[in-house]
């Protein structure tokens, strides 16, 4: 247990039952005239949603103990995927639910932070960019800006994403993970 004067970003609250939500952001309110309050944006742990939530201040909240390991990705097994821990090196099975849109960058001996709860992975962190090497794409014509200079390419992944008219197949860029954008190139 907590009180609302102990939130800080990164923390994982059990509210509603037994929903998780992780503070993103908050701010302690003293108005003028009444008691002090504490606002919060919330983003459910599972599903992904924000909310803005305001307690009382000093109010006691629940917070949930979630360990997050560094862990390597082995392989894939069927649909689900096989994680190591780098200290102990156990081996987790992480539905393609949790994972998520973190499949999209995801190499053998990649590395990732995998939360847990109660022994069950809840979702993958990914750092905030990685570097991959296009797997295919056309070659950029000279002259043709009707697609706004960039065109599609598939990284070593399988995932699509979209880059300037001058990168070949075979080259190494950097892709944000959180969007999806090409960052762009790395120079080895």
């Amino acid at each position: 247990m907590a009180t609302t004067n102990d939130l800080k970003n990164g923390l994982v609250l059990k509210l509603d039952g037994d929903q998780l939500w992780t503070v993103v952001e908050f701010q302690h309110v003293k108005p003028g005239k009444g008691p002090a309050f504490v606002r919060t944006k919330l983003k459910h742990v599972l599903s992904g949603k924000v909310v803005d939530k305001t307690f009382n201040a000093g109010l006691k909240v629940e917070t949930a103990n979630v360990d997050k390991r560094g862990m390597q990705f082995s392989y894939k097994d069927g649909t689900d995927f096989v994680f190591m821990d780098t200290e102990t090196y156990d081996q987790i099975n992480v539905t393609p639910e949790v994972v998520g849109e973190a499949a999209n960058y995801l190499l053998e001996g990649f590395e990732a932070v995998v939360a847990m709860y109660e022994g069950a992975p809840l979702y993958i962190e990914l750092p905030a960019s990685v570097e991959l090497v296009i797997e295919y794409t056309e070659p950029g014509v000279q002259g043709d800006r009707s697609t706004g200079g960039s065109k599609p390419a598939r990284l070593e992944t399988g995932y699509e994403i979209g880059v300037p008219l001058f990168i070949t197949t075979g080259e190494k860029v950097k892709v944000d993970t959180r969007t999806g954008d090409y960052l762009g190139r790395v120079n080895s």
